[in-house]
């Protein structure tokens, strides 16, 4: 049996949660497949912010918006996730109903940059501030450089430790290799 790829329990994991209006964020936009599904999710009315620290992978990404016609509905920002908050603003602040990383490198890109528990810890704590009651934020971790299992580890000890109104598990479907991507899944309980 083919395993399914975790990019798409990722997509089906979030399509339930974005409505049409809804303001979402790819705050590691790589080729721009994850941008280009929250586009389709929010609709003409809603609005995606999507940045990356590669120009590269954000004409990857602004190829793949203007193919499927829904450009105009993401802001593109050559920026490292961790500025997260400054590139968005604190107006979006408990505003944002997805937030996904892709934490590692741009696939079929350049490999030398790479993401880092030193960055990417601070922008999910601004994920945090950011997510409305009864959104997600979506961390799929790859494993294959340098540095990224302690990256993992990092994402893993930093949700364990989320309280109220936050809850976090690890998504690991049956027989996943242990060289898998991580997926991480946090979610921002509804208030009372």
């Amino acid at each position: 049996m083919k395993r399914r790829p975790l990019t798409e329990l990722v997509h089906e994991l979030l399509a339930p949660l974005i409505r049409p209006g809804d303001v979402a964020v790819d705050a590691t936009a790589g080729n721009g497949h994850d941008t280009l599904f929250l586009a389709q999710r929010v609709g003409p009315r809603g609005r995606v912010y999507a940045m990356d620290i590669q120009s590269r992978a954000l004409e990857h990404t602004r190829k793949r918006l203007q193919a499927a016609g829904v450009l105009s509905r993401v802001a593109l920002t050559a920026a490292d996730h961790a500025s997260l908050v400054r590139v968005l603003g604190h107006e979006l602040q408990g505003r944002v109903r997805a937030v996904t990383f892709n934490l590692g490198y741009l696939p079929g890109g350049d490999r030398g940059p790479v993401t880092s528990a030193a960055s990417t810890i601070p922008a999910l704590r601004q994920a945090t501030t950011l997510l409305a009651p009864g959104g997600r934020i979506t961390v799929l971790a790859y494993v294959g450089h340098s540095g990224s299992r302690l990256e993992a580890s990092a994402v893993e000890e930093w949700a364990n430790s989320l309280g109220e109104p936050f809850a976090a598990r690890e998504v690991r479907p049956p027989g996943t290799p242990e060289q898998s991507p991580r997926l991480f899944i946090i979610d921002r309980r509804q208030s009372r």
